[in-house]
C-alpha cells in the first residue's frame, strides 16, 4: 500500500528528500509493492513491462482461438497445425537468449521496444496468409516477441529489492501471461463483430488480426516514451556518466554459461511456462474435437486456462517471498519442487479423465493454477543465481521455457502419433521427472532443500566472485555489492535478526554500525 515507510533495516536507506516516491533500499530499488500506483520509474516499469507483454502475448496466440476457421479455409492438415504451433514458440528459443543479452548491455527498454517493434509486421501479414508454408512463417515470427518475457523478467528485478522481487516479477510475468487467456475471448468478438457487419468468414478472422497488431505497436511507443532502465536513469546515461559499468558480452556470456543453477532453472521452467505454452497451442483445439462443442465455448474454456495468470503466477511470486521471509532461499527452492510436482500429478490426471467433459474442465482449471504459479516461484530464485549476468540467466531461464514448449509439442502433438489426451498424460510425467533436478541447487551462502549453508560463506563472497580484483578496486561492482548486503533475509530468519542486531539505522535513514 501507498504510504510512509517504515524504518529501514540493514542496507536500506532513504532516499534524497523528493527523488523517489516510494520508499528504496540503498540500491535505489522500490522496497513496497504499489500495485495500482504509476509512480516513476519502479511502478512506472512494472506497467509497461506487463501490458507490453501481455500484448505480445495475445499476438502470438491469435491464431488458436480461430484455428478451425483458418484450418478449414486453408486445408490446413493436422501436421501443419502441429508444426505452426512448434513454430510459434520455437523462435523464441533465441530471442529470448539474445534479449537477455542486450538487457545486460543496453538495458530493459530499448531491449524490449526493439524486438516488439521488430515483429509486429509478421502479426499484421498474418492477414493475408494464403497457405500452410505462410501461416507457419507468420506464426514463427510473431512468436519472437515472447522474447519481451525477458525484459520484463529483468526490469522487475532491477526496480525491485529482494523482498518484493519474486511478487513483482510474478504479478509482470503472469499479467502478461494472461494474454493467453484474454485472446480466446478477443480473437473470437473481434470476428463475429466483423461478420455481423457484412463481411464474409474468409475476411472476417483475416480483418480480426489488425487488433493485436495494433496493440503491439502502441505497447512499444509507449515502453519507448515513458520507460526508464534503472531506477537513478537509463543505461546511456548511467554508462557516460560513469555510474554504471559498460559490461563486455564475454563476461556477461562466461558468467552466465558457467553457472549451473542457470542450466537447471532453465529445465525446470521448461515444464512449467513451456507447458503453459504447450497447453496454449492445443487447448481449444482439443476441446473443440473431443467434445464437440462450439467454437465459442472452446474459446472460453481455453480462456479460462489463461486467465488463470491473474492470480496463480502473481501468488507464486508471493509464496516465494513469503516462503524466503520464513526460510530464507531454502524456502523458496521446497516452494517450487512442491508446487511444480502437484501441476505435474494434475497433468497426468487431466489426461486420464478424458472420458468427462466436466471432470476435464474441473482438473485442467485446477492444474493451470499451479503449473502457473510454479513460473511465478521460479522468477522469485532467478534474481539471486547472479546479478553480473542477470539479463543472460533470465533468457535462458526463459528460453528453456520455450525449449520445453518446443520439444514437447514435437514429442506429444505433433501429428496422429498420440491422441491429445495420451500426450496431455506423458506431459504430466515430464513435468514430474524435469523438476527433480531442483533438489540439486545449492547456495554456499544460504544451503538448498537438504543442505544449509556453508559456514562462513557469505553474499558478498558468491558475487564478488564474478568480478575480478581489479574490477572491484574500479568500484564496478558496488551495485553487486549493496545487493549482496540487501538481500541478508535470504538466508533465513535467523540470519537476518543476527544481521540486523549488527546494525542500527540513526535518523538520518543512513546504516551504522554499534
Amino acid at each position: 500500500m501507498e504510504g510512509e515507510s517504515k524504518p529501514a533495516a540493514m542496507g536500506v536507506q532513504a532516499a534524497p528528500k523528493g527523488k523517489f516516491r516510494m520508499p528504496v533500499d540503498s540500491d535505489n530499488k522500490a522496497t513496497e509493492f504499489w500495485l495500482f500506483s504509476f509512480a516513476r520509474p519502479h511502478m512506472s516499469a512494472f506497467h509497461l513491462s506487463w501490458f507490453s507483454f501481455f500484448c505480445c502475448f495475445v499476438s502470438t496466440f491469435a491464431a488458436p482461438p480461430l484455428l478451425p476457421l483458418i484450418r478449414d479455409n486453408l486445408g490446413l492438415t493436422g501436421k501443419d497445425i502441429g508444426n505452426a504451433g512448434i513454430a510459434s514458440v520455437s523462435g523464441a528459443v533465441f530471442a529470448r537468449l539474445a534479449m537477455g543479452t542486450a538487457c545486460d548491455l543496453v538495458g530493459p527498454r530499448l531491449a524490449s521496444a526493439a524486438i516488439i517493434l521488430l515483429t509486429t509486421p509478421a502479426v499484421y501479414c498474418s492477414a493475408i496468409i494464403d497457405s500452410a508454408s505462410s501461416f507457419l512463417l507468420v506464426r514463427f515470427f510473431t512468436g519472437f516477441s515472447l522474447a519481451s518475457f525477458v525484459s520484463t523478467q529483468f526490469w522487475m528485478s532491477s526496480m525491485f529489492s529482494s523482498p518484493k522481487v519474486g511478487l513483482a516479477n510474478g504479478v509482470a510475468g503472469g499479467w502478461g501471461n494472461l494474454g493467453g487467456g484474454a485472446v480466446q475471448f478477443i480473437m473470437p468478438l473481434v470476428y463475429e463483430i466483423v461478420r455481423k457487419i457484412g463481411s464474409t468468414d474468409f475476411v472476417a478472422w483475416r480483418i480480426a488480426f489488425f487488433i493485436p497488431g495494433i496493440m503491439q505497436t502502441f505497447s512499444a511507443v509507449a515502453v519507448l516514451a515513458f520507460g526508464q532502465d534503472m531506477p537513478d536513469g537509463n543505461y546511456r546515461k548511467l554508462h557516460k556518466s560513469g555510474e554504471m559499468h559498460k559490461d563486455s558480452f564475454g563476461n556477461v556470456l562466461r558468467h552466465a554459461v558457467t553457472n549451473y543453477r542457470a542450466w537447471i532453472l532453465a529445465l525446470t521452467y521448461g515444464y512449467c511456462f513451456g507447458v503453459e505454452l504447450a497447453v496454449d497451442n492445443i487447448v481449444a483445439q482439443y476441446f473443440y474435437d473431443r467434445f464437440d462443442v462450439n467454437l465459442h465455448t472452446a474459446g472460453l474454456i481455453a480462456a479460462s486456462f489463461g486467465m488463470a495468470n491473474i492470480i496463480s503466477r502473481p501468488g507464486g511470486g508471493l509464496m516465494s517471498d513469503w516462503l524466503s521471509d520464513r526460510f530464507g532461499m531454502r524456502g523458496r527452492l521446497w516452494g517450487l519442487w512442491v508446487v511444480q510436482t502437484i501441476g505435474g500429478v494434475l497433468c497426468v490426471v487431466l489426461g486420464v479423465v478424458d472420458y468427462s467433459f466436466g471432470a476435464s474442465v474441473a482438473v485442467m482449471i485446477l492444474f493451470s493454477f499451479f503449473v502457473q504459479a510454479a513460473c511465478g516461484l521460479t522468477f522469485g530464485i532467478v534474481p539471486f543465481v547472479s546479478r553480473r549476468s542477470l539479463g543472460l540467466i533470465s533468457g535462458m531461464t526463459g528460453g528453456g521455457g520455450n525449449v520445453g514448449a518446443v520439444l514437447t509439442q514435437v514429442i506429444f502433438f505433433r501429428g496422429t502419433k498420440y491422441k491429445t489426451e495420451t500426450g496431455i498424460m506423458y506431459m504430466g510425467l515430464m513435468i514430474l521427472a524435469c523438476t527433480l533436478p531442483i533438489t540439486l541447487i545449492y547456495f554456499p551462502q544460504w544451503g538448498g532443500m537438504f543442505a544449509g549453508p556453508r559456514k562462513g560463506a557469505t553474499a558478498e563472497e558468491y558475487y564478488s566472485q564474478e568480478w575480478t580484483e581489479e574490477e572491484r578496486a574500479k568500484g564496478y561492482s558496488a551495485a553487486t555489492e549493496r545487493f549482496a548486503e540487501n538481500s541478508v533475509r535470504e538466508g533465513g530468519r535467523r540470519a537476518a535478526s543476527g544481521s540486523q542486531s549488527r546494525h542500527t539505522v540513526p535518523v538520518d535513514g543512513s546504516p551504522a554500525d554499534v
